[in-house]
């Protein structure tokens, strides 16, 4: 897209401050935020929120890299992980609460967010499956669920939430989408 799209203005934030601050509404903690490209700028971005940063060289590896250097991350007192993406600004602290409340309620090792048969974050790991994840490294929850289908559990959503920003009008059609409606999530 030209530049870090972490750092895309949207509604008076960056994507990434947007995304902590979600996670942190949504009961997450830590917050771990995982830095590739530019991250001094993503640190000075985030700057007086209660998160912790994760070095990821191999960012340019993709998305995946970074995944999983997350969860190498999460301290040993931590039960599960929440994978988060900050260009996903629609998911909002209760889609993550709900997650979070699913995990709590069943005796699922997977929790899944589903939009209309796509599967995409919040998603919830537990402490169990990490090991997995990290050694494939690819297709995080999709991946385990197709190893554990017994251990899986979803959670449907709108699939207009799922839009990612992965091109300039996807931007700008979100961006539109929050002036319009003052969307301040």
């Amino acid at each position: 897209m030209g530049r870090n799209k972490l750092l895309f203005d949207l509604a008076g934030e960056p994507l990434v401050r947007r995304a902590v601050r979600t996670a942190i509404a949504g009961g997450l903690d830590p917050i771990l935020v995982v830095l590739g490209h530019d991250p001094e700028a993503v640190r000075h971005a985030l700057a007086g929120l209660p998160c912790r940063f994760v070095a990821n060289a191999r960012y340019a590896e993709g998305m995946n890299s970074s995944v999983c250097a997350g969860f190498e991350a999460i301290p040993r007192r931590v039960a599960a992980g929440v994978v988060l993406l900050a260009d996903m600004p629609l998911v909002d602290a209760d889609m993550i609460a709900a997650v979070v409340a699913r995990y709590r309620d069943s005796d699922a090792l997977l929790v899944l967010s589903d939009y209309d048969g796509v599967n995409a974050p919040p998603i919830l790991i537990n402490r169990s499956l990490f090991g997995e994840l990290v050694s494939e490294g690819k297709g995080c929850g999709k991946l385990l669920r197709r190893i554990h289908p017994d251990k899986a559990t979803d959670i449907s959503w709108p699939a207009a939430v799922v839009a990612d920003l992965d091109t300039p009008e996807d931007y700008e059609r979100v961006r539109a989408q929050f002036a319009a409606h003052r969307l301040t999530r």
